[in-house]
Parts: C-alpha cells; sequence; structure tokens
C-alpha cells in the first residue's frame, strides 16, 4: 500500500492512496482525512486503505492522475523527527570535519538528534538558503513512520512499530555545523527544513526489499544530472531501524507519527567522484569530499550552489522508482 499527502489549502494536506505504478491516487478522506490521523487510529484505518488499495489497483476505482508536482511530505509536518546514526561508514568518513569528535563514533549506542518537524519540504521544494558560502550539503537517508511506543520499548515493539517507509533529503549547512555542536546543544542552524519522498509504504508492500528492519535498495543520487552515488541502505547499516527506534524511546514514550531517520547511507568502498556507471559513490557531499582529501591531499568536489539540482530516488527492480523522486533545485533566499 502506497500512501501520498496531496496540496490543499490546509497544513497537514489531503491523504490519498496511489497506485502501485504510481500512475493514479484517490482520496482516503472517508476513512482518514490526513496522514496523521490514519497514523492515530492506525488499527482501524490500516485495513480499510487496504481495502481502497485493492480496489485502486483493480481498477474497480478509476480514481485521478497522481502528479508528484502536487504532494506535500508524506507528513507535511510532525509531532517529532529523530534522525540517528545506523551507517558507522558515515560516521568514520565525516568525522575529520570541523567540529566532529572522534569519541562520537560509537558502535554501541546510536546517536541522534531532534530535527524541526513544524515545516517539513514537498519532494519538489526549492532548498531555500539564507546566504551563500554555508557549505550547503544534501544528505540522503530513509525513514520510518511509526505508532505510539512506551518507554524503555523493546526490539520487538520497536520493529512491529513501524507503519511506513520513505526516504528524505537531510539538508545540512556544514559551515554552521562546528558552531551548533561546540557552542550549543547541538545541530540547530546547520539544518534547515528536510525534504521528504512523495510516497511513504507500508513495509509488507516491499517485499523482499524490506528485511531486518532495513530498507534493502539503493538510493540513486544524481547533481545536475550526473552520478553522483548509488549506495544500498540495506548494506553497512549497524543500527537497524529497531535499534534507533528503542534508542529514541529510551527516556520517553514516542507518539504515533514520530519519524526515524536511519541516517546518511553510506556504504564501504574507495571510490572518489567521478562515478563510474555501477560505482556505489556517496549519499552527502562530505563524504566525497573527505575521501578526496584522503586520496588526492585536498577536496574537489563543491558544495551545492545555487541553481543547482539535486534528484534523490530509491531504486527498485527493473529500473523502477517505487518511493518517487525528490527532485529540489537550490535558491538564495529573496532571489
Amino acid at each position: 500500500m502506497k500512501l501520498a499527502t496531496l496540496r490543499n489549502a490546509r497544513p497537514d494536506g489531503q491523504l490519498v492512496i496511489v497506485s502501485s505504478d504510481l500512475a493514479r491516487c484517490v482520496s482516503a478522506g472517508r476513512i482518514a482525512a490526513t496522514m496523521q490521523a490514519a497514523l492515530d487510529d492506525w488499527d482501524q484505518a490500516a485495513p480499510a486503505l487496504a481495502a481502497l488499495s485493492a480496489e485502486l489497483e483493480a481498477g474497480a476505482i478509476a480514481g485521478q492522475p497522481f502528479d508528484p508536482a502536487t504532494a506535500h511530505a508524506p507528513l507535511p509536518r510532525a509531532y517529532q523527527w529523530i534522525d540517528g546514526s545506523g551507517y558507522l561508514t558515515h560516521l568514520e568518513r565525516v568525522r575529520s570535519l570541523k567540529g566532529s569528535k572522534d569519541d562520537e563514533l560509537q558502535s554501541v549506542r546510536p546517536l541522534m538528534y531532534q530535527g524541526a518537524s513544524d515545516s517539513f519540504c514537498a519532494p519538489t521544494d526549492a532548498i531555500i538558503v539564507p546566504e551563500e558560502d554555508l557549505a550547503l550539503d544534501f544528505e540522503a537517508e530513509v525513514a520510518v513512520i511509526i505508532g505510539a511506543l512506551p518507554m524503555r520499548a523493546t526490539r520487538e515493539q520497536a520493529a512491529a512499530s513501524i507503519r511506513l517507509v520513505t526516504f528524505l533529503n537531510d539538508v545540512s549547512l556544514r559551515r554552521l555545523v562546528a558552531d551548533d555542536l561546540q557552542n550549543g546543544f547541538g545541530f540547530f542552524h546547520a539544518k534547515p527544513a528536510t525534504a521528504f519522498a512523495p510516497i511513504a509504504v507500508t513495509p509488507a508492500s516491499l517485499g523482499a526489499a524490506w528485511q531486518d528492519n532495513r530498507l534493502h535498495l539503493p538510493l540513486r543520487i544524481e547533481v545536475n544530472g550526473g552520478l553522483y552515488g548509488q549506495p544500498n541502505a540495506g548494506i553497512g547499516m549497524h543500527f537497524d531501524f529497531a535499534d534507533l527506534i528503542v534508542e529514541a524511546a529510551r527516556t520517553r514514550a514516542l507518539g504515533a507519527g514520530t519519524i526515524i531517520g536511519g541516517g546518511t547511507v553510506s556504504n564501504p568502498h574507495e571510490e572518489t567522484l567521478p562515478l563510474r556507471k555501477d560505482g556505489i559513490g556517496f549519499a552527502c557531499i562530505a563524504e566525497a569530499r573527505t575521501a578526496e582529501k584522503a586520496k588526492f591531499g585536498k577536496a574537489r568536489t563543491p558544495f551545492l550552489k545555487p541553481g543547482d539540482v539535486v534528484r534523490i530516488q530509491a531504486l527498485g527492480a527493473s529500473g523502477t522508482f517505487p518511493l518517487g523522486s525528490i527532485e529540489q533545485g537550490v535558491k538564495l533566499l529573496g532571489k
């Protein structure tokens, strides 16, 4: 079952069910007006949504064309957005960056930060930066949306709470990271609004691509049409989503609709850019630059600038993109 939220005059948009080929959609309003409403009453809403999805797939409902340009983030705003550090390779590559600390590279308990969730970006929204030269970076990640959980939830409870799977662009302003970490309470100014894929899917609908609480699909990243990376999200994820959810619930209960990010997808390799057709590459610029410093003595790949376009897709079987695309241009505030 594939769900999306279409833009309308209200901040939480309109919940729709999308066909498996992403060609058509149908309003889910008679079951739940919004994604959050569905998550709040998931035990009742999910079977009804699944039945409506089956009707759409069977052609019993004509539906309407699904236009990704009209889609918002699946949850346009959320009660909580927590990003974790599932991939140790990413931490190993970026720990040399200014502001990072070696003792933050942990294999026993994942690092986490609480991001801004009052206003997410749609998959086609621009990345707006307040000024140039802030070292703008993208970070391609997988995320899950969960149901309510008590404090000190078990791994079994955590895994069972996963309602939906999607992916995102966790935008970073690298030039502000050091100041946030050294002079504040953690990431704040360095982390502007996060953008999400247009589609969120139930784990069951992913089939073999969802195993061991991980999404086993590559995330394909292009910058200005050039291949930047296609690391597999199921490889090298030291902490799976159950681990991350358990850690998030260590000192607090989690409400329905909490979003848990898996961290920047990262696979071990010795490559640098430009990337060959079958290369693995990178899901953020910071990793590419640290690899270049190690190989060439200096970074060669620039950070994003106004006019650049980033595209992120989860690559399914036969070259399909089952969760749609994030495609964002970079703009300077007021321009």
